[in-house]
């Protein structure tokens, strides 16, 4: 690993501590209103200003991030484990249930993947409760996505049933499960965490996304798609730079990410 990757190691761990620790870090609330000091700049009390409703920019852009980087691992382990088991199950079957599957998610792959994300939540009630729109997002995040990881995976499973070993594995006599459990399950697992990495980043992204048009999570809860929204003035940054800090904050996060995870660092 280079230097710049370590760097970039030590960032990504900072980043993702520090969210974590939102709780002890911040002295107040993500939701906590001080009416008397609406919209304040960056002070010694608010080192990153407050909102239109007095809330404390820092404290939200803490708790925020927890969300955010909690999320984006828990759907991206949904999408892999869903595109795992459809995989699996097209390669290991062949015949019609393959090309049903492989027909259904090359469907799924020619369709603007951004936009049926869109489409989907927007045929969702938006007034829900905060912890049910991270619910849905999760949920939308991970089973809208199963189709590219499905493809790799399938291939990987095909090219492992036709294998010398699993040759003689059911030439000796092995059972299909355990031939699927113990010889060929183990083998796509390097194939599945390439795809949980991969998944990382384009989910947060895909969450800034729908916050920013106020899809992703409900307000009062934080997140860094809810957090950008506020970019969308930009009369208003002129008056306070401390609103580019989520954009900051999310693009030191990705670059660090890319840099530590990229083939060419490790």
């Amino acid at each position: 690993m280079t230097t710049a990757a370590k760097v970039a190691g030590v960032l990504l761990l900072a980043v993702v501590a520090t969210s974590l620790a939102a709780g002890l870090l911040s002295p107040v609330s993500y939701e906590t209103q001080f009416r008397e000091s609406p919209n304040a700049p960056p002070c010694r009390q608010f080192p990153l200003g407050t909102d239109e409703l007095g809330r404390d920019r820092l404290a939200r852009l803490l708790y925020g991030s927890r969300v955010s980087l909690l999320l984006a691992p828990a759907a991206a382990g949904l999408s892999v484990a869903l595109s795992a088991l459809i995989g699996i199950t097209a390669g290991y079957a062949g015949g019609w249930v393959e090309r049903a599957t492989m027909a259904a998610a090359d469907l799924f792959v020619s369709l603007p993947w951004l936009f049926l994300l869109l489409t989907v939540r927007a045929l969702i009630p938006l007034n829900v409760t905060p912890w049910a729109s991270i619910l849905i997002t999760f949920l939308l995040l991970g089973v809208l996505s199963w189709a590219p990881g499905a493809r790799v995976i399938r291939s990987g499973a095909s090219a492992l049933k036709r294998s010398e070993f699993a040759l003689l594995a059911r030439a000796s006599g092995c059972p299909k499960p355990r031939l699927l459990w113990k010889h060929i399950l183990p083998n796509l697992r390097p194939l599945m965490a390439a795809q949980f990495w991969i998944a990382i980043p384009v989910f947060i992204l895909s969450e800034a996304n729908l916050g920013m048009l106020g899809l992703g999570i409900a307000e009062p809860l934080p997140s860094w798609g809810g957090l950008l929204g506020e970019l969308q003035d930009p009369g208003r940054i002129a008056g306070n730079p401390a609103l580019l800090a989520p954009a900051v904050l999310l693009t030191v996060f990705l670059s660090c990410f890319q840099s530590v995870f990229s083939k060419e660092d490790k």
